[in-house]
């Protein structure tokens, strides 16, 4: 059965992946800044993305217990408000170890806020009966992009960074804020996930969706967190101007993403996938074998639309496994996801510590030319 759905529900939930992309953003263009800060290498750097990606772990063991208990909008709203404040201690913690501590809660809070918005976007596409998640998580790309730009603009213009952070931060908050005022009612979610049922690890078609997840997150995370350091240091650009890097990536991203809702319902699933990861390693190939900046952009321009559209498919697959509830589906997909997206870019640091930046971002490369080998296995069930 479908239902209306009104144009204000749609647009609080895109406000809400914008708001996400846009913070997520800030914290790529300002991973520079944070290593000069805290004259960490990039070991230690990626050791810090770990503590993000351990602390997002955690959060997953319990996002469909508190989504079940408070529903996905008093659940964004809380962990998205703290996630955008959390900007604003960046570069401002006392040492290296606070870092670490602020960064594990920002990991927490980051899966949790994802997914009560992914819940709230498949309760949407089950609810309309149409496909919206593709134009959901281009909301983040195109919020990815305008942060990566503004945040470029910003180191531009001579902000000083911990300024912008802050005023990120507030903005980004009362986004979150007004946005979750115009989500589905708390029972639309919270009925869908029990209160008394914790995280279990996937199991049958999950386990498969999650793996081909963390394939697509270890390649999409190494571009967040690593596009911006590689124009900067491995092809000598300002940082300014390597912060376009980033923009690059999200905006070629988003405009595959607004269009992929479209090609999912013409295309089947694993064709759409294998075709796209095919075009992210071909993509990332050439940012690695040239020297020019300009062709480089080129280059993460193509990789941001060969995986616009790997977790639209396989999040919407997970939503409607038989027998799981969409939020326990989503929750557990993104653990392996999550996993992929954070031990990613650690791992490529500790590997650029021992040969270089970019010959550690070559996994990118092969992790693409896995997932495509293994697409066969992406399907949605009704």
């Amino acid at each position: 059965m479908t239902h209306t759905i009104g144009a204000a529900v749609r647009w609080a939930s895109r406000t809400q992946f914008f708001a996400s992309g846009f913070i997520f953003a800030t914290w790529g263009v300002h991973i520079p800044t944070v290593k000069a800060h805290y004259g960490v290498d990039e070991a230690q750097l990626g050791l810090a993305m770990l503590a993000a990606g351990f602390g997002a772990l955690a959060g997953l063991t319990r996002a469909s217990r508190w989504i079940g208990r408070y529903g996905a909008r008093d659940t964004a709203r809380i962990c998205g408000t703290v996630y955008a404040l959390l900007l604003a201690g960046l570069i401002a913690t006392p040492s290296y170890a606070a870092l670490l501590l602020l960064l594990a809660l920002f990991g927490v809070v980051t899966s949790v806020f994802d997914v009560a918005i992914n819940t709230e976007a498949a309760q949407l596409e089950l609810l309309g009966g149409g496909t919206l998640m593709s134009g959901m998580h281009g909301m983040f790309s195109l919020g990815g992009m305008a942060g990566a730009v503004t945040g470029g603009a910003a180191l531009a213009a001579g902000l000083p960074p911990q300024q912008h952070l802050i005023w990120v931060a507030l903005a980004m908050a009362l986004a979150v804020l007004l946005a979750s005022q115009r989500m589905l009612p708390r029972a639309a979610t919270a009925s869908a996930s029990p209160s008394d049922a914790g995280f279990r690890l996937p199991r049958g078609a999950l386990v498969i969706l999650g793996v081909l997840a963390a394939l697509g997150l270890i390649a999409e995370g190494a571009i967040y967190d690593w596009s911006v350091l590689y124009l900067q240091q491995e092809l000598g650009s300002p940082q300014k101007q390597a912060a376009f890097a980033y923009a690059s990536f999200s905006a070629a991203m988003a405009a595959a993403r607004f269009g992929g809702d479209a090609l999912r319902a013409r295309i089947a699933p694993a064709t759409l996938l294998r075709g796209s990861a095919l075009l992210a390693a071909a993509s990332m190939a050439l940012v690695l074998l040239t020297d020019k900046p300009w062709l480089a952009l080129v280059g993460f321009a193509g990789v941001g639309i060969g995986f616009a559209n790997v977790v639209p498919i396989l999040f919407s697959a997970a939503a409607r496994v038989p027998d799981v509830d969409p939020a326990r589906g989503i929750a557990a997909v993104s653990a392996a996801a999550y996993l992929g997206f954070m031990a990613g870019p650690p791992v490529i640091g500790l590997l650029a510590r021992v040969g270089s930046l970019t010959a550690s971002l070559w996994l990118v490369v092969v992790f693409a030319v896995a997932l495509a080998l293994s697409a066969r296995h992406a399907q949605a069930r009704n």
